[in-house]
């Protein structure tokens, strides 16, 4: 495929929507809108709800380019996706750090963003979410640890191309080193009009 594929990744929390949606502001890229299992009412980024019977018929008859499950909820990329990229054009995909080995077969010129928190600070992050339990908050950045380790490692067995982002400082600073990292992994400039 002539374009290219940014799969951002990270645990919930991580601020992935505000980067994705930063860098689409400021970078020619292409966002993926994704389709989901959830209520049209819920908090989080701007996707498509659907119900689970509407997902499974859509994901049996092959419209999706991408889909995974994920904390209870069901995932889907659009065909479209593959559309882009088939016409040259920078992809950026929310993605599932589940589907990485996937990813490694289907998109293997693929650059995997891996968004890291400091675990006291994503803590913070999901308690003011109030969407879980303490316990489950506990549960969460255990399983995230453990997460993250074992990705880092098929990253070394895997061809895929990645790097870190640390997102534990202000948006602004997190955005400046996306920008520098994409130039040097893919040379893509800001938009002449940004700053």
């Amino acid at each position: 495929m002539a374009g290219q594929l940014i799969y951002v990744v990270g645990p919930s929390g991580s601020g992935k929507d505000s980067i994705i949606q930063a860098l689409a502001e400021q970078t020619e890229v292409t966002v993926m809108r994704r389709v989901i299992t959830r209520e049209p009412d819920s908090i989080g980024e701007d996707a498509d709800s659907v119900d689970i019977e509407t997902f499974d018929q859509m994901e049996a008859e092959g419209k999706f380019s991408m889909s995974w499950r994920a904390n209870g909820l069901s995932y889907g990329i659009p065909l479209s996706l593959d559309e882009h990229l088939q016409t040259g054009q920078v992809v950026v995909v929310n993605g599932s750090r589940k589907y990485c080995e996937t990813l490694n077969d289907r998109y293997p010129d693929a650059l995997v963003v891996l968004v890291t928190v400091d675990p006291s600070l994503l803590r913070q992050r999901l308690q003011q979410r109030n969407r879980e339990t303490s316990l489950e908050i506990e549960h969460r950045l255990q399983r995230n640890a453990l997460f993250e380790q074992t990705l880092l490692s098929n990253f070394s067995q895997w061809q895929l191309r990645f790097f870190m982002l640390d997102n534990s400082g202000e948006l602004t600073q997190t955005i400046e080193q996306f920008h520098k990292k994409l130039a040097f992994h893919l040379r893509i400039p800001k938009t002449a009009h940004m700053g």
